[in-house]
This record gives C-alpha cells, structure tokens and sequence, in this order.
C-alpha cells in the first residue's frame, strides 16, 4: 500500500505507474480516492471543531449551575445534546468514507523501481545472468517423474486416490533426498546469519491481507470452513505478519530469517506436460528467508537475498539463471523482483525455482509495522526470497545429476545430509 500522501500531491505519477503495470482498468480509482481523502479530511476537522465547541460548552454548564442560572444551563445542555448528534453522524460518515479510502488504497499497486523493465508478462522478462555451464548429455533426459518412479521413490496414483491431482507421496531414496535438501538449505541460511524459525502454517484473514493483495488471495489461499484461518502458500506470509502492529526498534534491525513450512497454494498452474508429475502441485514444502530493515539498505539486501539462492544451487551442480521481472509480472505490492531459474538438460531451457522481492513499505503499511528512529518512526521495508522450494528444486536436482545408468551424483555440499553417500540408486 502507498502512502496516500502521494497520491494528494502527485496523482499523475501514481497513474503512470498504474499504466507501466497495464492496469488502466484501476486508473479511475486514483482520482475517486482523492475526492474521498478530500471528503474524509473535511468530515474530520468538522467534527473536531464541533467537539472542541461541545467542549467548551461542558465546560460552562458548570459554571452556570453554579450560580442558579438553570435556564441558561438547560439550554445549553439542549445545544451539546445537539452538537452530539450531529458528531455521531458527522463519526459514521467518517467511518464509511476511511473504509472506502483504505479498499481503495488496499488496490493501488505499490510503486515500481526504474530498475523494472516494462513488459505485459513475465514472457517479457529480462535475462541478467547465467552461472554455470549449460550442459547436455549424449543419453537421453526421462521425465522427472519416470526418474522419481525408476528409484521406488514417487507414487501419484496413491496420492490421486486420497487427496486429488497436485498431491505426491515421496518414498525412500527420493523422500531422503528432499529432506537433505531442505536440511541444506536451512544449514546454508544459518550460517549466513539468519536466524532459523518454524511459524504457524494458518494464518488469520487480516494478516493474509497485509501480506499480499486481493487477487492473490483469491487466487492462492485455501480457507478453513467456518474459520478465520487460511493456510499459508508460503512461510512469508507468516514470518513479515510476526511483526504486525509492532515498533521494532531502530538499532536491532536488521531482523534476518529463515523458515521452514510446508505450502498450501489452490491452483495447480497452466495445462500442459510441463504440468505433469509434480512440477505444480497444491502442497509441497519451502525453505524461505526474509528480511525486515531500513529503507535506506533494502535495495543492498535485495542483492544479497537472491544470490544466496544462485550460490546454493551452483553448490548443487545446477547452473541457474536471474531474471528482473518485468513491470506486468510483478504483483501489486512489490517494488522489484528477480525469478531464479534453474537449467534442465532434458527440455534444454530454463525454469523457475525461486523468486526474491523488495517490498519497500507496501506490506509495512498495511501490517503497521514501524521502527522507533527516536524522535520519528518511519515504516519498514520488507523482502522476501525463496531459499528452495521442494519438490521443484528436486526436478532441477535429478536432471543435473543424472548418470546414463541411473544413479544420481550427491554433490559434495550435501553428502553430509545423506550419510556420505557419493551416490543414489
């Protein structure tokens, strides 16, 4: 959410931004807003002068009391009674135009870096880097899934039975590895001084708005019937709403850490036989890290953030790349995104694993998140970024290290997590 002072002094930039996202649909919003912040600032300072006159008016009912003027008295308590009346109706206009200003602002979308290239999709993203070779076998690649199934370790047909499409059963050798991986991952954050947390996985509806916009929720989140509890589609909807209505002090930030959950996410994603096996799913479980600082080392921070993500995955044998998201593909709240994406040798293209964002003040606003810089406090910037994602990263981690005969290497980063082992299969 911006702050709505930019909006009273500079509509046309707000605008421009609305148009880089390719949401002119939301550009009347702009100026609706505006009349109404209008509105609610009068209706305001209306019934601030009224209760300062009602006041002074209190005031003097004593006095007049006091010296038998009972009359006089009477009918200025006629007079509060009616500045009363009309403050209450003067306080539920108030009420009705502050709530119609914050659905609005609720919808606004955050402000976009310079930085963003301008594009409708993500099919308009812009390629940054590729670290690590692009390999390609002479023997040919199976399916992840055929991979999985060739080691006893992936059974769909069981999973369809008693959950539906988008759910797996991971067995053995494969369910072994999945595991390391994650243990990997939170080893690797920890020693990069996050700290480590495992947060509720159902989270309430007001902390699921503060974290990400309307048409993400409606999208994603699973409701529990008769609650007001959704689950989480990801560890950060947890971990930034942890400081909801809090004043973190200005000297302990940065607050740096990383979080294990299992994910939650409704739809399963776009047809096609990329969408098969366990490539979309509506569970799976995520290494996640997150970050809570000052504006002024945001940007610092993002860099930081998704090049964890590039150095595990180069530590595992997986070349990746890093793509700015362009300015349509990146949701409402977010200032700046970079997807990660690792290489598969089979389809011989890259595909997303991770993506890492900066969410300025948007999340800080709507969760009342402020640091204490003394005389002042000022929002928070937020950021988020996927450490892994399983089982996605184990489709990057099987095609990379994939032999002719079967077997899969264990890079040397993570033989501690499976025993020594050199090798699967």
């Amino acid at each position: 959410m911006i702050d709505i002072k930019l909006i009273r002094e500079n509509r046309d930039l707000v605008k421009e931004n609305i148009k880089k996202k390719f949401q002119d649909e939301k550009l009347p919003l702009v100026d609706e807003v505006y009349e109404l912040d209008i509105k609610y600032r009068e209706s305001k300072a209306k019934a601030d002068t009224l209760r300062s006159e009602r006041n002074k008016l209190s005031e003097s009912i004593g006095l007049l009391m006091r010296d038998k003027k009972i009359d006089e008295a009477n009918k200025v308590k006629e007079k509060v009674s009616e500045i009363n009346k009309e403050i209450n109706e003067i306080e539920e206009e108030e009420l009705a135009l502050e709530t119609r200003v914050k659905e609005i602002m609720m919808t606004i979308p955050n402000i976009i870096s310079p930085e963003a290239p301008i594009g409708k999709d993500d099919t308009e993203n812009v390629e940054i880097e590729v670290y690590g070779e692009k390999t390609i076998p002479k023997f040919e690649i199976p399916y992840h899934t055929d991979i999985m199934e060739s080691l006893d370790g992936l059974d769909l047909d069981s999973a369809r039975r008693i959950s539906g499409n988008g759910f797996y059963f991971l067995v053995g050798d494969i369910a072994r590895l999945h595991s390391a991986i994650l243990t990997y991952a939170r080893e690797f954050m920890i020693e990069k001084g996050f700290t480590y947390c495992i947060p509720p996985f159902m989270i309430r509806s007001e902390a699921v708005d503060g974290v990400m916009s309307f048409q993400e929720k409606a999208n994603m989140m699973y409701k529990i019937e008769d609650e007001d509890l959704y689950l989480i589609g990801t560890s950060e909807h947890s971990m930034i709403a942890k400081f909801k209505d809090q004043i973190l002090e200005e000297d302990k930030l940065p607050y740096m850490m990383t979080s294990y959950s299992p994910c939650f996410r409704k739809e399963v994603g776009a047809h096609g036989i990329e969408e098969r096996g366990v490539y979309r799913v509506h569970q799976f479980e995520k290494q996640e890290m997150i970050v809570v600082c000052k504006p002024e080392d945001s940007e610092e921070w993002y860099d930081k953030m998704w090049y964890y993500t590039v150095e595990i995955f180069r530590n595992l044998d997986i070349p990746v790349r890093t793509l700015e998201c362009c300015s349509g593909d990146l949701a409402d709240l977010k200032y700046r995104s970079v997807d990660v994406e690792a290489w598969s040798p089979r389809q011989q293209k890259f595909f997303e694993v991770g993506s890492c964002s900066n969410l300025t003040d948007a999340q800080a606003r709507r969760l009342g998140i402020r640091v204490n810089a003394g005389k002042e406090k000022y929002f928070a910037h937020t950021l988020n970024n996927t450490v892994i994602a399983a089982p996605r990263m184990l489709i990057a981690f099987l095609e990379n290290n994939l032999n002719e005969d079967g077997t899969i290497n264990i890079p040397v980063a993570l033989r501690p997590y499976l025993n020594n082992q050199e090798k699967l299969g």
